[in-house]
C-alpha cells in the first residue's frame, strides 16, 4: 500500500525532531566594577559543529566591539576597552568559549567627589549588555532580550552583587567589599567608597592649610617690618 505524500512529509517532520538536536549554549558572565568593569563571558555546553564554526569566525574582540559600536550609534562615544588576562579563548576539550576585557570611559561610568566626606560617588551605567552575538552565521544570542529586566529588578544576592538567572544564562554584577550605599536604579548602579588619602593629601584638603598660609604671611610681613 502506498504512503500518501502528506503521511512521507509527516514522518519526515518527526524525524527532524527526534534527530536534529537544537544549538544551544549555557552562557555565565561577571562584571567586576571597581574603577572599571572587568567582564568575563563563559560559552558552554556548545555541540561541536557551533564551536568549530566559531572557531573560524568569533574572536577576542568581538564582544567588546559589538558594545561600542552600539554605544556609538547612540552618541556616546566616551567608552573605552581592554584585552583581559587570557587571549587564548578556545578550550577544544571541553568546547567552551571563554572572553575577558575591561570597560571603561565616562559614558558607561563616573564618578564625583564629595570633598566634606572625602568619599566617592560612582554612576554605572550597564545596559551596554544588551546586544546580540553571533558565535557563527546560523547560530546567535539575543542579550537584549534575554536580559531585558533591567538591573533594579534583579536578585541582590548580597550588599555588593546583583544577579540576573535563567535556563540558560546567569549574569552577575560584582562590586567592591568597600563599596557602599549599593543602589540601583533602572539599569543604572551607584555605590560610594572611602578615599585613602595620604597625610598630605589630607592637608591639602583641610582648612589647616589656608590657616597655616596666613600665618606665613604675617610672619613675612613681621620680618620684612623688623628688617626696614
Amino acid at each position: 500500500m502506498k504512503l500518501s505524500l502528506n503521511l512521507i512529509f509527516a514522518l519526515l517532520l518527526i524525524l527532524s525532531a527526534v534527530f536534529i538536536v537544537p544549538a544551544r549554549a549555557s552562557v555565565s558572565v561577571t562584571g567586576t566594577i571597581n574603577d572599571n568593569i572587568y567582564v568575563v563571558y563563559d560559552f558552554e555546553n556548545l555541540n561541536q559543529t557551533v564551536y568549530d564554526d566559531a572557531k573560524a569566525q568569533f574572536n577576542i574582540s568581538t564582544i567588546p566591539t559589538i558594545i561600542e559600536k552600539n554605544l556609538g550609534d547612540q552618541g556616546r562615544t566616551q567608552v573605552t576597552w581592554g584585552f583581559g588576562s587570557q587571549t587564548d579563548i578556545f578550550n577544544d576539550t571541553t568546547r567552551a568559549i571563554h572572553v575577558s576585557f575591561y570597560l571603561g570611559g565616562s559614558d558607561i561610568m563616573n564618578f564625583t567627589t564629595d570633598r566634606t566626606t572625602m568619599r566617592r560617588i560612582y554612576q554605572v551605567k550597564t545596559d551596554w549588555r544588551k546586544f546580540q552575538v553571533n558565535l557563527t552565521q546560523s547560530f546567535s544570542i539575543n542579550f537584549t532580550q534575554i536580559l531585558a529586566k533591567p538591573v533594579e529588578e534583579w536578585q541582590k544576592i548580597n550588599e555588593t552583587a546583583y544577579l540576573y538567572q535563567s535556563e540558560d544564562v546567569s549574569f552577575e554584577f560584582v562590586l567592591s567589599d568597600t563599596a557602599t550605599q549599593v543602589k540601583a536604579n533602572g539599569d543604572t548602579i551607584t555605590f560610594e567608597v572611602s578615599l585613602s588619602l595620604s597625610f598630605w593629601d589630607m592637608f591639602l584638603n583641610s582648612p589647616f592649610l589656608i590657616l597655616a598660609v596666613l600665618v606665613i604671611v604675617i610672619i613675612i610681613v613681621l620680618i620684612y617690618r623688623r628688617i626696614r
